[in-house]
């Protein structure tokens, strides 16, 4: 069975004014459907680059990236849009939630081009606000959340499109250690029901979780190796 995610010899190198810094430099790796890899480094190690560049966000200046058979050097403007939406679901470090925008609405935002009714749009958004725990918070604005609340209604709208993969910039980067925790149950559940993670994070705590790590240093692969996660209970998301 052909990986889920391909990068071949992939860089990304940076240019101004004559000078030229490199994030990447030739990485390569495979990652199996349903695995749950977490990349480590040190700052400037290259790792956030790697995720834009798997989220479709960067073209690499050199080599090949493949995410579920698509090719995404390939793909048009119009069609690398639709391949972010139906394949990845992206979770931010600062949320990046609408701050005039309640809980569902902010859910709701990646429906916008569908051609569905605003009542089932807003069921659904109600539906995976429930899943992570946010039942009855629906119409709280985000400076009526907590942090752990935040960064919950931003993985309800990560699954908006029910992505395969989900890819997480330090999730749990603005929390503190108890709601780290429960933030990282919920991508345990994720991965439990078959979704393919993978998780950029400076917490080599965060590790416990994975089935598979990988350490970036100077843009290049230092470590790659497989782990025995951690057995949590998984919530029902």
């Amino acid at each position: 069975m052909e990986p889920i995610i391909r990068l071949k010899d992939v860089s990304m190198v940076y240019g101004v004014n004559g000078t030229r810094a490199t994030a990447l430099a030739g990485v390569s790796f495979d990652v199996r459907r349903g695995e749950y890899v977490v990349i480590t480094g040190e700052s400037g190690s290259g790792k956030s680059t790697l995720l834009t560049v798997l989220g479709g966000l960067q073209v690499p200046t050199g080599g090949a990236v493949r995410i579920g058979g698509a090719d995404l050097s390939a793909l048009p403007a119009d069609g690398l849009a639709d391949f972010r939406r139906e394949t990845i679901g992206f979770v931010f470090q600062a949320y990046h939630l609408l701050p005039y925008l309640t809980a569902r609405e902010n859910v709701m935002v990646p429906m916008s081009p569908e051609r569905i009714s605003p009542r089932e749009k807003a069921s659904l958004a109600g539906e995976l606000l429930a899943a992570v725990g946010l039942a009855g918070m629906e119409d709280r604005l985000p400076s009526q959340l907590s942090g752990g609340e935040s960064q919950r209604v931003a993985i309800a709208r990560a699954l908006v499109h029910d992505p395969p993969v989900i890819l997480a910039d330090e999730p749990t980067g603005n929390l503190d250690s108890a709601t780290g925790k429960q933030v990282l149950d919920l991508f345990s559940s994720l991965h439990a029901r078959g979704k393919t993670v993978l998780m950029v994070t400076h917490n080599l705590s965060n590790l416990a979780r994975a089935t598979r790590s990988i350490r970036l240093r100077d843009g290049r692969i230092e470590d790659d190796r497989t782990r025995r996660p951690l057995t949590a209970k998984p919530l029902a998301v």
